[in-house]
């Protein structure tokens, strides 16, 4: 219980840019909760694990609240939520499963791979230029797995790769981040749950208060914390020019990445 301060500041910050932004937090959330679990002597090969599920576990909150901000403005393709669902339920439990079998360092490698990969986008406004219509159902199942386990594999909710996807297929960029959100509650609930089974089936044994890989007194209190901050950051969009906290958002985005890539050497 001694580091619920540093559990709800972590909250507060990630709270703050989701709704500042529109990002799940993920890519902030595991690299600082790595960094907490380690101090706290948690089982060196499994901290990752137990951050990526906590996280994952996390996701399921933020995600609720900005589907039903994001649908209360329709600004949710329920047909494509509809097809592309089943594919990510799949995509996001295998992921978890196969996350379960790996070492840490192979974790961390992919972890900062995506990390600077995302920075980068975020910086350079990456976007790619609609070009083709919407796939059909079969293509949309096998579009749907690749972005659930990719999401699993680094805890993030999915906007990162659904909403570029949309995008790609000519949906209008509200419409595209709506819809993402909406995709990002069931690859976060899939995420959470394969993550807690999967450690439920470890032979050796996890910290206190742990359920599987997700870890309860750091999931509560930043689900706690962020959910007060969001609303200040959604605020903060319509009264301040975001540009700038971006580019800081991105510069803390490289400088984790950072981090975790000296603690590899």
């Amino acid at each position: 219980m001694e580091w619920w301060p540093a559990y709800l500041l972590l909250g507060a910050v990630v709270g703050f840019f989701a709704g500042l932004l529109g990002i799940g937090g993920g890519l902030i959330l595991v690299p600082v909760l790595t960094v907490i679990f380690t101090a706290q002597h948690f089982p060196p090969d499994r901290i990752l694990h137990l951050a990526l599920g906590t996280t994952m576990a996390a996701i399921i909150f933020t995600s609720a609240s900005s589907l039903r901000a994001h649908h209360a403005h329709g600004a949710v393709n329920w047909q494509v939520v509809k097809h592309i669902t089943p594919g990510v339920i799949i995509g996001t439990l295998g992921g978890a499963t196969l996350v379960g079998m790996l070492p840490s360092r192979v974790l961390s490698i992919i972890f900062v791979v995506f990390i600077f990969y995302a920075a980068t986008q975020m910086l350079l406004k990456i976007a790619p230029k609609p070009s083709r219509k919407l796939p059909d159902g079969p293509s949309m199942l096998g579009v749907g797995c690749i972005i659930g386990a990719v999401s699993s594999f680094v805890a993030i909710g999915g906007g990162l790769l659904t909403v570029p996807f949309l995008t790609l297929c000519n949906v209008r960029l509200q419409q595209a981040i709506g819809t993402a959100a909406a995709v990002g509650f069931p690859i976060a609930v899939a995420g959470a749950i394969g993550y807690v089974l999967n450690g439920m089936a470890q032979s050796e044994p996890l910290p206190e208060y742990s359920l599987g890989y997700v870890h309860i007194p750091a999931l509560g209190w930043i689900v706690l914390a962020s959910m007060l901050t969001a609303p200040l950051g959604a605020r903060t969009t319509h009264v301040i020019p975001t540009g700038a906290l971006r580019t800081i958002f991105v510069l803390l985005l490289y400088l984790l990445g950072t981090r975790m890539l000296i603690g590899l050497f």
